[in-house]
């Protein structure tokens, strides 16, 4: 059953002390004191949103490429990735200023603890979107369409917790838009082996981010924040796998489509493993767990990764 919400600040954060801000992480260590701040708006001491957002780019690349993906191509889109997902996490930052400091993992973040005003705030978006544009100019008409009509998702996303008991469709949508990116990049257009793919990222985040959510499950019911965390909350574990099993068949889906064969199949049952293996053995009432097991979707993307290109070179 949905939990109902408390009123926003009705009660103090319930948890001590757990946070995902190392406070002793590289940038407090070796950035200058001025740019740590947005060092950490940009999130670049907690890269894994940034791989996250990355592999669907690489993945439709490698499956619209014969061969080798071209190295400078994945450069680029590494580069995008970095500055887009820091400018996504910046707004959401900047929106969600009032409940991050109600929640006891984010209310160090720069902008609830005073350190960025939004005003600064705003300003490094821009700077992160001058930055996303400059790469993306440097690929096809179709392309940049197609990149400049994510910003909608961009954009929007950050409001969807207030909205609806499914945000993390709504993220689906958003972080794997390279899914489409990549493959306009290599071919011009868009095929059914990137629409299948794009689904298939859809449901994948479906999975991974709701063991993300289940951190923040307690405060996010009492401020009344919305997440798939709460809506399917003890029978997270099955709609995961179920999540998951629908990520592996799009994912075979899109390779079947665009001619893999052999290597490919046999590969993408790692990757399969590796999510049996998140939901298995994670632990929903386990904050450092559930962390743990988000940051672990890494390795599948490497995974599947490798599966492309070995089906396409072998």
């Amino acid at each position: 059953m949905t939990p109902a919400p408390a009123p926003i600040g009705a009660a103090e954060p319930n948890r001590d002390g757990f946070t995902d801000i190392r406070p002793d992480g590289w940038i407090d260590r070796h950035a200058p004191a001025a740019v740590r701040p947005y060092l950490k708006l940009a999130r670049l001491d907690r890269p894994i949103g940034t791989w996250l957002l990355l592999f669907p780019c690489w993945w439709s690349q490698a499956l619209a490429t014969q061969g080798w993906p071209d190295p400078w191509m994945m450069i680029l889109f590494g580069i995008g990735a970095v500055v887009m997902r820091g400018a996504g996490c910046t707004v959401n930052d900047i929106l969600d200023r009032d409940i991050d400091g109600l929640v006891e993992r984010t209310r160090t973040r720069p902008i609830p603890s005073g350190q960025v005003t939004v005003r600064q705030a705003l300003a490094f978006v821009v700077f992160q979107m001058l930055v996303g544009l400059a790469v993306l100019v440097q690929f096809n008409l179709f392309t940049i369409a197609l990149g400049a009509a994510s910003l909608v998702l961009v954009f929007t996303y950050p409001l969807m917790k207030r909205i609806t008991w499914w945000p993390q469709a709504f993220l689906g949508l958003t972080f794997n838009w390279g899914a489409l990116v990549g493959w306009a990049a290599v071919t011009g257009g868009l095929d059914l082996p990137a629409l299948l793919l794009y689904a298939a990222g859809i449901v994948w985040t479906l999975g991974y981010d709701t063991i993300y959510a289940h951190q923040d499950k307690e405060d996010d019911a009492r401020i009344g924040v919305k997440s798939t965390a709460l809506r399917l909350g003890d029978a997270s574990k099955i709609w995961i796998y179920g999540f998951y099993t629908l990520t592996y068949g799009g994912l075979l889906a899109a390779g079947l489509a665009a001619g893999l064969g052999l290597w490919f199949q046999l590969l993408l049952t790692a990757a399969l493993l590796q999510l049996a293996w998140q939901v298995g053995t994670w632990r929903p009432d386990d904050p450092a767990d559930c962390l743990s097991k988000f940051k672990s979707n890494r390795w599948f993307g490497w995974l599947v990764l490798g599966a492309i290109v070995a089906g396409r070179v072998s």
